[in-house]
């Protein structure tokens, strides 16, 4: 497998090499009989992500990949989270898809992943700066890529090597630059529709720019881009590939024994009671102590009958990917202005205003209620019996496990909002080339309970007198009921703040053989701060299915960072060049680390580079990883050994999704990380330019909890994390963030490029970029053996081994076309699943190829306007089947597919120049 899938790249890679090198000489014959160019301007100096100093812009020794804004428009794509999912060095990244849950951790979070090391080593930059992070505390920790200016990007730079040694912390996995338009003249309108075959996550977007002042002529320069987007919902019932998935039949224990109507869980005297006293249900006595009086109707569609399922046989099974959302409905807006003051000709004031506003609003299943007993003649059936009887053991009350459809889908409204402004001054003064500016940038999240989560001591209440009914409608009364108790309040506010002053200078220090030497330094004072607010009523615990955990407070944390760096860039000779570099941060409490790195290029000729890096970096723990509040969650349904030999290893007796308390760490310790890359760029034709580099990290004292698998696989060693109670079950299991272990990543990154070649029929080109994974594994203790997840799914996800885009694209005069394919390869599913009824272990699945297409076509119809059409997913693919049993939904991998099925879009542009 490894071999073919390379294989192909490779002959992919020589064949369209190949065609460029017969093509190319075609070419370059037309060009023979043309007139003489006039002499070029001098080219330009640049400042590219991954280095201070200011270049002409080529290839250098860091391997940096570009999206251009003609390559984000083809493909009909409209926010940062949308661009990165087509790069192939980027994934299992937080998306919207991914956020649908009953939890509360991070929902409306999207994120960067680079190498699929974590989304906390991917730095996200915005114009060469940072942002504040996403304010609420959780797990990953990163800039929300809702808070990015899609409309106002001029392109993206992907450094995909580590550069602590130039920005410091996060970037360890790489550094995602998104670099907006600098200046801009006249008025720009762009209106885009989606609309899916299906229904449902339809999208509509619209922009606005209008710059005005020209920096040569005027000495000025204002602009501004305003962006709004709307996403509809969808729903599982809007799909048919859902049923497709055959859930109930493959994956009948990942689903849930809360039914409505209620299932009804009897006391071992009471079965046995009503057995020996003739009940039936559906023509049979009683086989457990579980059972629904609505058996074999369970009135659908989400409720259903299913022997094999969770619900056992004399009870119902809730299937709830029949009644909830695959995709939140959405309100995203932005606005980016920025303005430039020439104050001579070698120096410029700037100030930069980025807004944002994304509303999401989450709808899972319905509310669910446990653990509340009511009188036995409140179930249809059994009052004609005596369950309070001493031969019945003398309860009359049953306990149920109950829906409450009355009450609606759980739904939340998460907003994240967030505020950045810079003002700098930049320019050259005496031969050095400076920049200096000052950031203050602010994330504010608010999570507010609006539908479907209801106050429990009133809910329990209703059902125990009798006002809301578990096994029918309710009357009016219950129904007023449960409207007078639905919570509507914001539950959870969040704000994170990041001030900065930073600086960098650069100047020439003296003569090599291959030019001048370049000498560039700069530092940073940053100070952060993180709020982390619940509401009074959440901390009560009185919210149904939004549980608070004992002991968690509100929070407020802060501290300040100092950083220095410098960089060297040495031009040895013609053919060979040096960049050295290096970074010490210090953080207030965690302290300090030093990152240093080197590059070296060599290019024996103009269409030949040879490169390579090597360095260190690091990573300092977050606020959330030192002080986040103690959370409240669940193991997956693992069985526990202690007790599992207990009962002959029965898992349908000792397998359960435990509780477990998970914890911050005041005293955790950076991690540590070196990696190494090597490379080479070729350009056999001006049409084509191939570049293959290999990249290794290795990260240590990587900040952790244990796996919650890795933990039960070994009770005597994690003992102390065991919490028991005296007949030596479960009570809960304690979490803890710590510098644990260590990780590797390793791979190849191909890209090609053919930039054209005009005949007849027009002009052709096309580009692939693919990343080949070689090695993926982690170590969750510093002795215990590394576990890979290349290939196969581990814990909370999969390194697919080979993942690609490739994009074809054809234009004639005003005419232009682009056909592109997403490709990520099959793995090993999880296969880890337990089925606590049966007591058995999910089949074992392999989880097919996803490949998608996508189809655009645009016409230049004047030089103001542009209309575009297109067809994402051409042939309307699936998500393919997969058991994990980590993420909410079940059935498919949320983290890398997409949900919307074939789609048709349109855009008109509109420029007043």
């Amino acid at each position: 497998m490894k071999a073919t899938m390379m294989a192909r790249a490779v002959r992919l890679a020589l064949g369209m090499g190949a065609v460029a090198g017969l093509l190319a000489p075609a070419v370059a014959q037309d060009a023979q009989g043309a007139p003489a160019a006039p002499a070029a301007a001098p080219l330009p100096r640049v400042e590219i992500t991954g280095s201070a100093i200011k270049r002409i812009e080529a290839e250098t020794a860091l391997p940096v990949q570009v999206i251009t804004r003609d390559e984000i428009d083809k493909v009909g794509v409209t926010t940062a989270s949308e661009i990165l999912a087509r790069l192939s060095a980027n994934l299992n990244g937080l998306t919207d898809a991914g956020s649908i849950s009953d939890g509360k951790d991070q929902r409306g979070f999207n994120s960067a992943n680079l190498r699929g090391i974590g989304t906390s080593s991917t730095l996200v930059l915005l114009n060469g700066r940072r942002m504040a992070n996403f304010a609420s505390p959780g797990d990953d920790t990163g800039v929300d890529l809702n808070n990015i200016p899609a409309a106002a990007i001029a392109r993206v730079e992907v450094l995909l090597d580590g550069a602590s040694a130039l920005y410091g912390t996060d970037a360890i996995g790489g550094v995602i630059n998104f670099i907006t338009r600098k200046d801009f003249q006249g008025v720009e309108l762009n209106a885009y529709g989606l609309k899916t075959r299906e229904g449902g996550a339809g999208k509509r977007t619209a922009s606005l720019t209008a710059g005005h002042g020209d920096l040569a002529r005027d000495g000025y320069n204002i602009f501004a881009v305003a962006d709004f987007q709307r996403t509809d919902a969808l729903s599982t019932l809007q799909r048919g590939f859902i049923n497709d998935l055959h859930i109930t039949e493959r994956l009948p224990h990942l689903l849930s024994g809360v039914t409505a109507p209620a299932n009804v869980r009897l006391s071992g005297d009471q079965l046995d009671y009503l057995n020996n006293h003739g009940y039936t249900l559906n023509g049979k006595p009683l086989s457990g102590r579980v059972f629904n009086p609505s058996v074999p109707t369970c009135n659908g569609p989400a409720n259903v009958y299913l022997p094999a399922g969770i619900g056992g046989v004399d009870g119902c099974t809730y299937n709830y990917m029949r009644d909830t959302e695959l995709y939140p409905r959405t309100e995203k807006a932005n606005l980016l202005s920025r303005g430039v003051l020439q104050l001579n000709p070698d120096n410029q004031l700037y100030a930069e205003v980025a807004l944002s506003r994304a509303r999401s609003w989450y709808a899972a299943s319905a509310a669910r209620i446990t653990g509340v007993y009511v009188d036995y003649t409140r179930v249809p059936g059994l009052a004609g019996y005596d369950l309070g009887s001493e031969e019945a053991g003398g309860d009359p009350t049953v306990q149920l496990r109950m829906r409450i459809p009355e009450a609606g889908k759980r739904t939340s409204e998460v907003v994240s909002e967030s505020q950045r402004y810079v003002v700098g001054l930049s320019g050259s003064r005496n031969g050095w080339d400076y920049d200096i500016g000052l950031n203050h940038s602010v994330n504010v999240v608010r999570d507010r309970d609006t539908h479907g989560y209801l106050l429990y001591d009133k809910l329990v209440a209703g059902i125990e007198d009798g006002l809301i009914n578990p096994f029918g409608p309710s009357t009016q009364a219950g129904l007023d009921l449960i409207n007078s108790i639905q919570v509507n309040q914001e539950v959870r506010h969040a704000r994170g703040t990041m001030d900065s002053l930073d600086w960098k200078v650069s100047h020439a220090v003296g003569a090599l053989a291959g030019g001048d030497a370049m000498l560039a330094l700069g530092g940073e004072l940053r100070r952060e701060k993180t709020d982390y607010n619940p509401s009074a009523l959440l901390m009560s615990d009185n919210i149904n299915n939004d549980d608070w955990s004992d002991g968690a407070t509100a929070t407020s944390y802060a501290r300040n960072i100092k950083a220095v760096y410098g960089e060297l860039l040495l031009p040895l000779t013609k053919q060979w060049e040096a960049q050295l570099s290096a970074r010490y941060d210090h953080y207030q409490v965690v302290g300090g680390a030093a990152s240093p790195k080197i590059g070296l290029s060599y290019m024996p000729s103009n269409t030949m580079l040879f490169r390579a890096s090597a360095g260190r970096g690091f990573r300092a723990p977050s606020m959330t990883d030192l002080y986040r509040p103690t959370q409240e969650s669940a193991t997956a349904t693992l069985p526990d050994p202690v007790y599992c030999a207990t009962v002959d290893n029965d898992y349908a007796a000792c397998a359960d999704a435990w509780i477990t308390h998970r914890h911050s760490n005041p005293n955790l310790k950076p991690e540590r990380s070196r990696q190494f890359s090597v490379g080479v760029v070729l350009q056999p034709s001006k049409q084509v330019m191939l570049s293959l580099d290999y990249w290794n990290i290795k990260r240590t004292d990587l900040i952790a909890e244990i796996g919650d698998d890795v933990l039960l696989a070994n009770p005597v060693k994690y003992a102390n994390l065991i919490h028991r109670d005296e007949d030596q079950l479960i009570e809960y299991i304690d979490l803890y963030k710590e510098n644990r272990g260590a990780q590797k990543a390793a791979g190849l990154d191909l890209t090609i490029d053919f930039r054209g070649v005009q005949t007849w029929a027009g002009r052709f080109g096309g580009r692939l970029s693919g990343t080949y994974v070689t090695d993926s594994k982690l170590q969750t203790e510093h002795d215990s053996p590394y576990v890979s997840n290349l290939g196969r799914f581990v814990t909370e996800g999969v390194v697919q081994r080979w993942r690609h885009t490739i994009s074809f694209d054809w234009d004639r005069g005003p005419w232009a076309a682009t056909l592109s394919n997403t490709y990520s390869s099959g793995y090993e599913d999880q296969n880890s699943a337990v089925d606590t009824n049966s007591g058995t272990v999910v089949a074992p699945n392999r989880v097919k190829a996803y490949s998608l297409w996508d189809l655009s076509g645009s016409w230049q119809a004047s030089k103001a306007l542009k209309l575009r059409a297109g067809i994402q997913n051409l042939f309307d693919t699936a998500p393919p089947f997969s058991n994990q049993a980590f993420y909410f939904i079940s059935g498919y991998d949320p983290t890398y597919t997409d949900v919307r099925g074939r789609r048709l879009y349109a855009s008109v542009n509109y420029a007043f120049k």
